[in-house]
């Protein structure tokens, strides 16, 4: 039974709220449903309602609260939150460095044993200072300026991780608990909100700590409640009525167990190749952690030391942080070029001035589409921030708006179709944009040198023209580099290829050439249908492919069709026809299909007919083929019944007409009996078509 008194029950709810929601947002490990927490949570909303007197400073509807700011007031730290001192040196010997200034501050000599550390990591965020008072949370200050900082309690609050009031009875009885830590974004939230931006036409973040900080100093706090935000806890501040453990490494574990997120990749080091060894390991997973790093810090364990070495200035001397490269700089955006990708895509790619990023000098970087670029406002002659993580490709992230640099007028915005006249930089074909499409793309694909090598293996695919031998490794050392050591041009060189040039290549013996001059020769006895899907038209598949032979019987018919026409076509709509209609529209892509023919490639036209099919009497009926027949294979099967007008599904369900079942059939033909579907063996499938077909 719940308890009658509110007071009691407000108190019950909040404990019971706050622990689930520490093993949630800390441990990850939830104990109950999501729509249970929302039942106590909202009966604790009731509760706190009908007796205002009943809410505290620690309950967990007081994180979904607070009205929108003028500003913040100002916060002056207890402990000031200084600054640490960094080390760029990627070289091991920043680790002996550090360790031979702290022994010598010490007077220790080569004989005294040697120093304990920690190591932990550098996050990449904003520093917080969160304060206690008897265990509850009252106060949450940023760094500012390390003397002062700004009151952020409000917006702190929607940070599911901190705790509104710590675990334990030592730091609910202690008069003041101050906690330093880092508020961050993980890199799985900063890309679904840049996402989330996009899709509302809003601006995106440069980068998660950018995003992080902006969160934080929103002045309404349910917009920072909709912000993925994160923390973790590295430190102390102000502490009163609380005796400190002996180490960090033990203050850390202290912090945990008070409910505070404390990040697990760190380390105790007895002297400086510990240290070492850790940066190298932190350094070869720095870019699949879920965060942001741009270093690791060292620090010495024993507080007694710390207190020995003091302060210098702003910076502890007990402690240093060994940075890795830089991951982001800033760079002149000195040109922008168009690459063509192997499917016709056109890709523009920032041309920049060498800058050291990431580990390694950058001179190019992608732009990804024209969409970005402007979303970004990126023009030629910017300051652009590059960013680099690990073997990720470079990207330009966004452009400065003042570096300190003499101010100077802008480049115009930028247009991919202005800048190449409407070409294709690789062939001179069209290059075309489809509606609710981000990339422009050639639309040469039988002619275009930068999409032979995919348009030859799509050419040359089981389901096209099937031409066995004809790799990947073989397709390389045919199409070359350069148009001049190139052995095939467009798909028809294909058919003059002789053996002895072939026995040429690599792995290319007398009988292996002599193959594939066969199979060259074979596949020119082909159907429409399979010859249209050869040519790679975008949208075009087998079945489209399939009924456009079906419908117009003729290449010519096919080739000269309207888009009203083409629109007539069994599932092929306005996106499709205007495809068919383009590619054929390129003269380029015309002469290679002709060149074809000229090689010898042909088939059997049927008249066609712009409203009925031949005779095909398994149309509107939907097969599905389960298990292995006897002697026909799932392909020829399949060609027969969508030859006869028939559409073969992968799935059973109450539109399937018949199924076409071998031995090992499985859970289709159990599906099928169950929803009483015809199902037939090889013979009946046979015979049934045969009758159909005599009728």
């Amino acid at each position: 039974m719940f308890p009658t008194d509110p007071a009691q029950r407000a108190a019950e709810l909040r404990s019971v709220l706050n622990e689930h929601a520490y093993r949630y947002y800390v441990l990850d490990e939830p104990q109950i449903p999501d729509a249970e927490y929302d039942r106590l949570f909202q009966e604790l909303q009731s509760l706190e309602a009908a007796h205002p007197q009943l809410s505290t400073p620690d309950s967990p509807t007081q994180r979904v609260l607070g009205q929108a700011l003028e500003g913040f007031a100002p916060v002056v730290h207890a402990v000031p939150m200084r600054s640490i001192r960094t080390e760029t040196d990627t070289e091991a010997r920043a680790a002996w460095v550090f360790d031979a200034r702290i022994r010598r501050e010490l007077g220790l000599t080569p004989q005294d044993p040697p120093i304990e550390y920690t190591a932990e990591l550098k996050f990449d965020g904003l520093a917080l200072s969160l304060r206690y008072t008897q265990g509850v949370l009252v106060q949450a200050a940023t760094r500012g300026d390390g003397e002062t900082g700004e009151d952020v309690i409000q917006n702190i609050r929607t940070i599911r991780q901190i705790p509104l009031r710590l675990r334990g009875v030592q730091a609910q009885l202690a008069e003041v608990i101050e906690v330093r830590g880092e508020v961050y974004m993980r890199r799985d939230d900063f890309d679904a909100l840049n996402e989330s931006q996009r899709r509302h036409s809003e601006k995106t973040f440069v980068n998660p700590r950018n995003a992080a900080a902006g969160a934080v100093r929103q002045l309404d706090p349910a917009i920072t409640a909709q912000r993925p935000l994160s923390f973790f806890a590295y430190g102390v501040g102000d502490v009163q009525g609380w005796v400190l453990p002996s180490t960090h490494s033990r203050l850390m574990d202290a912090l945990q167990e008070m409910g505070l997120p404390v990040c697990d990749q760190r380390i105790i080091s007895q002297g400086p190749e510990g240290l070492w060894a850790f940066y190298e390991h932190i350094a070869a997973r720095r870019d699949a952690l879920p965060f942001d790093i741009d270093g690791v810090v060292y620090k010495v364990n024993s507080r007694r030391l710390q207190q020995d070495l003091g302060f210098v200035s702003r910076e502890p001397r007990w402690a240093v942080a060994h940075k890795y490269p830089a991951q982001e700089m800033v760079t002149r955006l000195l040109g922008i070029e168009i690459q063509v990708g192997r499917t016709g895509k056109l890709t523009p790619v920032a041309k920049l001035a060498p800058i050291f990023v990431g580990g390694t000098t950058v001179s190019h970087a992608t732009l990804h589409n024209e969409d970005e670029i402007r979303r970004k406002d990126l023009r030629v002659g910017d300051e652009v921030i590059v960013r680099r993580a690990g073997d990720v490709i470079p990207q330009v992230v966004a452009h400065v708006s003042s570096t300190g640099h003499e101010p100077r007028e802008r480049g115009p915005v930028f247009s991919l179709y202005t800048q190449l006249a409407g070409q294709c930089p690789a062939c001179g074909s069209t290059i075309v944009r489809e509606d609710n499409e981000a990339d422009w793309r050639c639309s040469g694909g039988l002619f275009c040198p930068a999409q032979r090598k995919q348009a030859i293996l799509h050419f040359a695919g089981r389901r096209a023209m099937n031409i066995e031998g004809l790799g990947d490794k073989l397709v390389d050392q045919l199409v070359k580099d350069s148009d001049s050591d190139a052995l095939v041009h467009t798909l028809a060189d294909l058919y003059r290829l002789q053996s002895r040039t072939l026995r040429g290549l690599d792995r290319m013996g007398q009988r292996s050439a002599d193959n594939l001059i066969e199979a060259l020769n074979r596949s020119k006895h082909v159907t429409l249908s399979r010859f249209l899907f050869s040519l790679g038209i975008r949208h075009v598949g087998e079945t489209t492919a399939k009924d456009l032979a079906r419908h117009f019987g003729s290449l010519n018919r096919l080739m000269h069709a309207s888009l009203e026409e083409l629109r007539a076509v069994k599932d092929v709509g306005p996106v499709v026809a205007q495809s068919i209609r383009i590619f054929f529209d390129q003269a380029h892509n015309c002469d290679v299909i002709y060149q074809l023919q000229a090689a010898g490639i042909r088939w059997e036209e049927s008249e066609g007919n712009m409203t009925t099919h031949p005779l095909q009497p398994l149309v509107g009926t939907t097969w599905v083929l389960t298990g292995t027949l006897p002697s026909l294979s799932r392909e020829q099967a399949k060609e027969m019944i969508e030859a006869a007008g028939g559409k073969v599904s992968g799935s059973v369900s109450k539109k399937t007409k018949f199924v076409l079942a071998g031995t090992d059939a499985g859970s289709k033909l159990d599906k099928a009996r169950d929803l009483g579907i015809t199902i037939l063996d090889e013979a009946s499938f046979i015979q049934h078509l045969a009758s159909h077909q005599a009728m």
